[in-house]
């Protein structure tokens, strides 16, 4: 790996870390089966979790998106293994993938919605399936 590229790592590894310390300290937050977790949103969305080594229990990633529509993530370069809760366009449940292993190589594989998706929220593996969620189940939006 070059210079830039390790440096340009470290700089985004950097970011998202800045990120989510500063959702610890009263971020947005967003309420799915009863618990809250503090989710970083829009600033790190393009990035997710790459070169994230741990994420605090209560935390997790939210991304919004304009329309709901299918949706498919991936994990490369994650350093943890994901639960990924996709949402409707009224922001209930419809899908999940649980346990999602890392992926370090240059084939990874997709990890698409059941149904249209405008929110995803990614939180670490096995906190999303102990919620126990059934299709339909809302989740709570942080204010804007």
């Amino acid at each position: 790996m070059s210079s830039s590229a390790r440096l340009l790592r470290a700089l985004a590894a950097g970011v998202v870390l800045a990120l989510l310390a500063a959702c610890g300290a009263g971020g947005p937050s967003v309420r799915l089966a009863g618990q809250r977790y503090t989710a970083t949103t829009e600033e790190a969305r393009e990035r997710g979790l790459m070169f994230v080594a741990d994420m605090p229990k209560d935390h997790g990633m939210l991304f919004v998106y304009d329309d709901a529509a299918p949706r498919s993530f991936w994990m490369k370069n994650c350093r943890i293994p994901l639960d990924i809760l996709f949402f409707d366009g009224e922001a209930r449940f419809v899908s999940a993938h649980y346990r999602v292993p890392t992926c370090q190589g240059g084939n990874c594989p997709n990890y698409p919605s059941e149904g249209p998706a405008r929110y995803v929220l990614e939180l670490n593996a096995g906190v999303g399936q102990a919620l126990g969620l059934k299709p339909g189940e809302p989740l709570t939006l942080p204010a804007r």
